[in-house]
């Protein structure tokens, strides 16, 4: 099994690069491949709303996101990690994301999602629900753990301190493996669920 991990701070090495790199212990010890790809760093643009995607079946910026897609596609499941700012996750991650969602035409149905933040003090919350919606939106279920998915420190170092952030990373990573493994356990013996997509509710004539 893959796990893609999407580190969404601009910093490669700081506070949530060290809460994914405890998850991505765990995956290992699961047997569980995982490659850690950092986007925060990157000159990536948002989403024009060109829907050139949905002719060409990629996004019509050919960058990072494109590159990643196929990765995303393979994958079993996706951590997506990022820094508070502002009471939210870091805009070029938020770029990439409605970007990858939008532009990808294969099914996210049933791979797992977990989404990661980490902040010094407040904010916290409110960037985990904004990284959820992309999972609850796609059918992807939703990996928890035993605490908000969140680590606190304004260091690496003091991360590394957390010692209850850190726990909450590993518990999540267990609960994660666990999910997927059962999903595709599930779905050769009966299946993945039924998935509509018929309906579109829109009011253009206003009523």
């Amino acid at each position: 099994m893959k796990v893609l991990i999407i580190n969404g701070s601009p910093k490669a090495n700081g506070c949530t690069a060290t809460a994914l790199s405890e998850m991505a212990s765990v995956f290992k010890s699961e047997g569980i491949e995982t490659e850690i790809i950092n986007v925060g760093n990157k000159d990536i643009r948002g989403c024009i709303s060109c829907n050139t995607c949905a002719k060409n079946k990629k996004c019509v910026f050919d960058d990072l996101v494109n590159e990643i897609a196929p990765k995303f596609e393979e994958a079993d499941g996706l951590v997506i990690g990022s820094p508070v700012y502002y009471g939210s996750p870091n805009g070029t991650l938020l770029a990439f994301l409605d970007r990858l969602f939008y532009s990808t035409p294969f099914s996210k149905h049933m791979k797992v999602g977990a989404a990661v933040v980490s902040c010094r003090r407040g904010g916290n919350t409110a960037s985990f629900d904004v990284l959820n919606k992309y999972f609850t939106i796609s059918a992807m279920p939703v990996a928890s753990s035993t605490y908000w998915n969140q680590v606190h420190g304004f260091t690496a170092e003091d991360v590394k301190k957390d010692l209850e952030g850190l726990q909450t990373m590993r518990n999540l990573a267990r609960n994660m493996a666990f999910l997927m493994k059962a999903i595709a356990d599930g779905k050769e013996k009966y299946g993945l669920p039924e998935y509509e997509r018929g309906s579109f509710t829109s009011f253009p004539d206003g009523k």
